[in-house]
């Protein structure tokens, strides 16, 4: 599938009302025990503190969409809260509608979020990325992004262990 031209991919801050997308679009990355260390889907209830502890001015979700559909999303979070030393230190994380995987939305979404962050007081950008998941990692490395660390088989999924890369990026400073 041909990526979709950049003009067609609008990319915004998230709505409480963006929500349910979000959770469905997530919901799709649970099976495939690829991209979440989540066994189970979440709900949106269940995700609604998390959804109201992203402040847009400081650790936003940004969502992606084609044709006014929502078809990813981005989330800027506070890497370890409460470690002060660590509060220009963000986590990254992304998720795309499994229907426009390879058509270029989560390198859209991802250069976004790396563009926000020296406004939003953001020095480097980590993203913890299952071993398996060979696409997130191409996708980090093209974009700049470095293997900082790895945990090996730190998860378990119905008896097959699996590591997590961390990579990271200094963005700004």
């Amino acid at each position: 599938m041909n990526n979709v031209p950049p003009s067609a991919i609008n990319l915004r801050i998230a709505h409480e009302t963006d929500l349910p997308s979000i959770v469905e679009i997530y919901n799709q990355a649970v099976p495939t025990r690829r991209s979440t260390a989540n066994t189970t889907p979440v709900t949106v209830e269940q995700r609604q503190t998390w959804f109201r502890d992203h402040e847009p001015t400081s650790h936003p979700i940004f969502v992606a969409e084609i044709d006014g559909k929502v078809v990813g999303w981005c989330s800027i979070s506070v890497y370890r809260p409460g470690r002060r030393a660590l509060r220009f230190t963000a986590e990254l994380s992304y998720y795309v509608d499994s229907r426009v995987h390879r058509r270029g939305v989560a390198s859209a979404l991802v250069e976004s979020a790396v563009r926000a962050c020296p406004m939003l007081g953001i020095k480097n950008l980590v993203a913890v990325v299952i071993d398996r998941n060979q696409a997130s990692q191409k996708l980090l490395e093209k974009l700049g992004f470095e293997r900082w660390g790895y945990l090996p088989r730190v998860l378990d999924f119905d008896g097959q262990e699996f590591g997590e890369f961390y990579y990271g990026k200094r963005v700004s400073g």
